[in-house]
């Protein structure tokens, strides 16, 4: 063949192809919405793009988007394809912080606190990418992908709010640093894998096109007697392209569109070029192994029951993230407390100190007196200093709490002053154990956690079941081909020779018996006209023998299974001893404050009674140094058992899983970190103390219960 005629036929060939190309685009284009079934309906807005709250230095609201809804491909075609810009971590703090400082202090009321917990504390903000984690697992189930499952572990790394206090053990793991339901655990030796999840192969429900396009020059220098030429040249275009679906019931379809161009140099070639062209639809059910929805949407139905987990899990987060900072703000209110009882403690001892010199002057008092009172002195100073130290510490510890960073120099300086007090009812709220009991079973975070968990595990054990059957499926397909081109003139016709080749019409593919060039329209309509079908049915079974490793699948799940039944009965009991322990507390730390209130009445009468008797001589400084140490020490008690008293209260409120109604804290605001009502902690009042209390402050009045201040 001539050098200008392969050329030709080169050309010719591209041109094809980028008709091949459009055809196939115009096709899927058109394709019925049947194929396209599993598309996710466009995103609703999220209602937590809500008008931020006015006292937040927030401007962006954070977890606006719901991330188990795809981007949609129209109109920006390659949004599928390209990566998600993600906002960096808000490493600021909230404007609120701002609002409580006056004079280089912090003005904290408990409500205040609370406020800026939901807006700044880290562990609530590394609790909040959980929550879009878990949306991102649903959307990757959707298109019939295995899930990674969620972290839905508690977070406590907050220094001071730990288990053990500052230097306890406080977590386990990134991301959640203890073990809940829907998350992994981790067993002697390795990681422990769970059979959540397993069941029968899953065909991805997204749309899968596929395509190749290929041109080949091959010269092949010819060694055989019978080769009409020394060197075979031929090129070969090919555009071949696939589609492939699987669906939710257990089918799956599957679509090849080939074309190949071919011209060569052989005179023994019959076309050249030759154009050929063939299409299949296979469609195929499971209908043993994998037949239904339950099997095939496991995942979709795992990952939706993960994303309610991951929603308890937040709301326990908040809940145990604001009774560790409600725990922290009474332990600073005592230690402040307890730096002013010291105070007085050291001013009783230098006013004694002071009359045993001038006594010891004038010869009514010992000289013994006064070594006495320096030495009470002394210990009083040292008292007042790990006082002070102590408070140091707390408010370090609550602006680390409250804040997601202390680098400002003003903010690391700043004093914590507590603006809130504890209120001690005038009787105690009397509610039956049982009623208690039931609002902990039915508000427990984790309880809800179990109950989800259970499900899940149900829908798994009913896959792996389902994964014990053969796989039997039934196929069903249909396709066509054509071929066309140009006869090649190398080729006699069998009109004027007598060789046995040559080209007979009546022994051509039909498309050549009338012509000698066939179009590649001509051979597209062959493809769907019935010239050269393909079509057929049939059954494919697989049995697996002894079937081993399923039947260890299903014994393994149903076992897990029972296992979290007992775990959920055990955390019920947990949950009743957990309830009748608070309550008890409540009842012997109001006791025991009543018992301290008694107790500093009496040391302030006894001391204000030997003044009154050291006036006239009929007692020494001796007895008025023990009266104040009395005194000092009835007063830290008193302020410590306040203390526990009120965290008896917060314990009771999370054992009975009523913490953030009582306090009347938003989830929702707690999900966006943006606090647009003030939350109003109970049995709570404003500090009655002109020297710390500031002459405004942005809380809002608290709502308390009737009771008298203690």
């Amino acid at each position: 063949m001539s050098l200008p005629r392969l050329s030709s036929m080169i050309s010719r060939s591209a041109f094809s192809l980028a008709w091949f190309y459009l055809a196939w685009m115009a096709a899927v284009a058109a394709a019925p919405p049947a194929l396209s079934a599993q598309q996710n309906p466009p995103a609703n807005p999220s209602p937590a793009a809500a008008t931020p709250a006015p006292q937040s230095a927030q401007a962006d609201a954070v977890h606006v988007r719901d991330y188990s809804v795809p981007r949609s491909a129209f109109p920006k075609v390659l949004q599928p394809y390209q990566p998600e810009p993600l906002v960096q971590p808000n490493l600021g703090n909230s404007a609120r912080i701002d609002s409580l400082m006056r004079d280089g202090k912090i003005y904290l009321s408990i409500d205040d606190a609370v406020a800026l917990t939901l807006e700044n504390n880290l562990d609530l903000e590394i609790a909040r990418y959980n929550l879009n984690i878990a949306e991102a697992d649903v959307l990757r189930a959707k298109s019939g992908g295995a899930i990674l499952g969620v972290n839905t572990g508690i977070v406590q790394n907050t220094p001071g709010g730990g288990i053990g206090g500052l230097g306890g053990t406080v977590g386990s793991g990134t991301g959640g640093t203890t073990i809940a339901a829907g998350g992994a655990g981790s067993g002697t030796n390795g990681l422990v894998s769970s059979t959540l999840g397993i069941g029968s192969p899953i065909i991805s429900f997204d749309p899968v096109l596929t395509g190749t396009l290929q041109l080949d020059k091959n010269q092949t220098e010819s060694v055989s007697v019978f080769s009409p030429v020394p060197v075979v040249a031929q090129n070969t275009y090919t555009a071949n392209f696939g589609y492939a679906q699987g669906f939710q019931w257990g089918g799956a379809l599957t679509g090849s569109f080939n074309n190949s161009h071919l011209t060569t140099n052989n005179p023994t070639s019959l076309l050249t070029p030759q154009l050929g062209s063939n299409f299949q639809f296979r469609f195929t059910q499971n209908l043993l192994q994998g037949f239904g929805f339950l099997p095939n949407q496991r995942f979709i139905r795992i990952a939706k029951n993960n994303r309610e987990i991951s929603d308890v899990a937040f709301r326990l987060q908040v809940i145990t993230t604001v009774d560790q900072v409600e725990n922290m703000y009474w332990d600073m209110v005592y230690a402040y407390e307890n730096v002013r009882v010291q105070r007085e403690s050291l001013t009783y001892a230098q006013k004694a100190l002071d009359d045993a010199r001038h006594q010891a002057q004038v010869g009514t008092a010992p000289p013994i007196q006064v070594v006495s009172a320096q030495s009470t002195v002394a210990t009083d100073q040292q008292n007042l200093i790990v006082a002070e130290n102590n408070l140091q510490l707390q408010q370090l510890l609550m602006k680390n709490a409250l804040s997601r960073s202390i680098e400002d120099p003003v903010l690391a300086e700043a004093d914590v002053i507590p603006t809130s007090t504890m209120q001690l009812p005038q009787e105690e709220p009397v509610t039956p154990i049982q009623d208690l009991i039931n609002d902990a079973l039915g508000h427990r975070a984790e309880l809800v956690e179990t109950r989800i968990d259970l499900n899940s595990r149900d829908i798994n054990t009913k896959a792996v079941r389902n994964s014990m059957l053969p796989t039997l499926q039934a196929f069903a397909y249909y396709g066509g081909s054509g071929v066309g081109g140009d006869v090649n003139p190398a080729v006699p016709s069998c009109a004027t020779t007598t060789s046995s080749f040559c080209f007979d019409p009546a022994k051509a593919p039909p498309p050549f018996r009338t012509a000698t060039t066939v179009s590649y329209g001509n051979t597209l309509s062959q493809t769907v006209t019935s010239t050269a079908p393909d079509k057929g049915v049939g059954l494919s079974l697989n049995i697996p023998i002894r079937n081993r490793l399923a039947q260890s699948n299903q014994v393994r799940a149903e076992l897990e299974y029972r296992q979290a039944q007992v775990r959920q009965i055990q955390l019920e009991n947990q949950v009743r001893v957990e309830v009748r322990n608070a309550q008890f507390d409540v009842k012997q730390n109001r006791v025991a404050v009543e018992a301290a209130q008694s107790a500093v009445d009496l040391a302030r009468q006894t001391l204000d009674a030997d003044l009154q008797k050291l006036r006239v001589g009929l007692t020494t400084q001796v007895t008025i140094l023990q009266d104040a140490a009395t005194l000092t020490n009835g007063e830290s008690n008193l302020v410590s058992a306040k203390a526990a008293y009120e965290k008896s209260r917060i314990e009771l409120d999370r054992a009975t899983g009523l913490l953030l109604d009582h306090a009347h804290i938003d989830i929702a605001d707690a999900t966006r970190g943006q606090v647009t009502r003030l939350p109003s902690v109970p049995y709570v009042v404003p500090r009655q103390d002109p020297a710390t209390a500031p002459t405004s402050t942005p809380a809002q009045p608290p709502q308390q219960p009737q009771g008298g201040q203690m």
